[in-house]
C-alpha cells in the first residue's frame, strides 16, 4: 500500500512538472500569436496575453508581404531551399555513415568514429572564420551552396544513425542476404533502407530545424539580400524596428512579430508531419534486441 501511495505521488508530481514545462515552451508562442492579431496601439495598451480590438493580423500579414517590395518572400525562398537542401544532403550522409560505422569493421573505424564524436563538441563559432576563409578561397560566398555545403556535415546526425542502426537492422539479416548472393548495395537498398526509413526521418527533421534556425553561417557567407534567409532578414528589420524605421504608422514592430509568427509555421507543420516517423525512430533506436 505505502509503495503503490508513493508511485501514485511521483506521478503527480512528474505530471506537475510536465505542465509547468509545457507552459514555459508554449506561453511564449501564445503570446506570439495574440500579439500577431494586434495593431501598434492594442500592441502596447492592451493586456499582453489576450486579444484586443480591432482585429490586425490580415492587415499585419499583408504588410509583412509587401514591405521592402515584398523581400520576404525572397527570404522565405531561400529559407526552404537551404533547409531542404541542407538536412535532406545531411540526412543522406548521416545514414551512408552511421550505416558503415555499424554494419562494417575496417582498420581505423573505431578512431574515425571517435573523431566524429570530438567534433559534436566543437562549438559552430568556432568553425565560422576558417570556413568562410576557405570558401573565399572558392569563390561560393555569396552563393547558395556557401549555405548549403557546411549544412551537409552533421557528426551528431552520424553518431544518432550508428546506434539506430545496431538496434533497428539485425546483422544476421545482411549475412542472410549475403548467402543468397545479394551484393551490399543491393542489401542496402532492398533490406536496410526500410528499416533505417524512422532513424532516417529523425535525423531529417532535426537537420531540417538546425538549417533553418541557422543564423551565424548565412550572416558571414551571405550580404545579398535576395539571398539571405530568414533569419538574416528578421535581424534587418528588427534593427530598422529599433531605429524607427519600416512603415510610416510606426507598425514594424508588430509586422516583425507577425514575420516570427510565420517564419516558425512551416517548423511547426514540418515536426506534425513528420512527428509519427520521428517517435518511432526514437523508441526503435532506444530498444536494443
Amino acid at each position: 500500500m505505502a509503495s503503490k501511495r508513493a508511485v501514485q505521488k511521483n506521478s503527480k508530481l512528474l505530471q506537475l512538472m510536465m505542465l509547468v514545462a509545457a507552459a514555459y515552451f508554449l506561453i511564449p508562442l501564445f503570446w506570439l500569436v495574440v500579439a500577431s492579431t494586434k495593431s501598434m496601439s492594442s500592441l502596447y495598451n492592451s493586456f499582453g496575453m489576450w486579444f484586443a480590438s480591432p482585429f490586425s493580423l490580415f492587415e499585419n500579414v499583408h504588410k509583412v508581404f509587401t514591405l521592402s517590395d515584398g523581400i520576404f518572400l525572397h527570404w522565405a525562398k531561400n529559407s526552404i531551399v537551404y533547409a531542404v537542401g541542407g538536412a535532406l544532403g545531411a540526412a543522406i550522409i548521416s545514414t551512408l555513415t552511421g550505416y558503415g560505422f555499424s554494419k562494417y569493421r575496417f582498420r581505423g573505424s573505431n578512431l574515425l568514429f571517435g573523431l566524429v564524436l570530438v567534433t559534436i563538441m566543437v562549438p559552430t563559432t568556432a568553425l565560422a572564420l576558417p570556413t568562410y576563409l576557405m570558401f573565399v578561397k572558392f569563390h561560393l560566398v555569396n552563393t547558395t551552396w556557401a549555405v548549403i555545403l557546411p549544412s551537409l556535415v552533421s557528426p551528431i546526425g552520424v553518431y544518432l544513425m550508428r546506434v539506430y542502426c545496431d538496434s533497428a537492422v539485425p546483422q544476421t539479416l545482411l549475412e542472410a542476404g549475403r548467402i543468397d548472393g545479394a551484393g551490399e548495395f543491393r542489401i542496402f537498398r532492398d533490406i536496410s533502407v526500410r528499416m533505417l526509413a524512422p532513424g532516417f526521418v529523425t535525423v531529417l527533421l532535426l537537420s531540417i530545424i538546425g538549417v533553418w534556425n541557422n543564423y551565424l553561417l548565412p550572416l558571414m557567407m551571405v550580404s545579398v539580400a535576395e539571398l539571405q534567409p530568414l533569419t538574416v532578414g528578421l535581424s534587418v528589420w528588427n534593427l530598422q524596428a529599433n531605429a524607427g524605421g519600416g512603415f510610416v504608422d510606426g507598425s514594424m514592430p508588430v509586422v516583425l512579430i507577425t514575420a516570427s509568427l510565420i517564419t516558425v509555421i512551416p517548423l511547426m507543420l514540418a515536426f506534425l508531419l513528420l512527428q509519427r516517423f520521428w517517435e518511432n525512430g526514437l523508441s526503435a533506436g532506444a530498444v536494443k534486441e
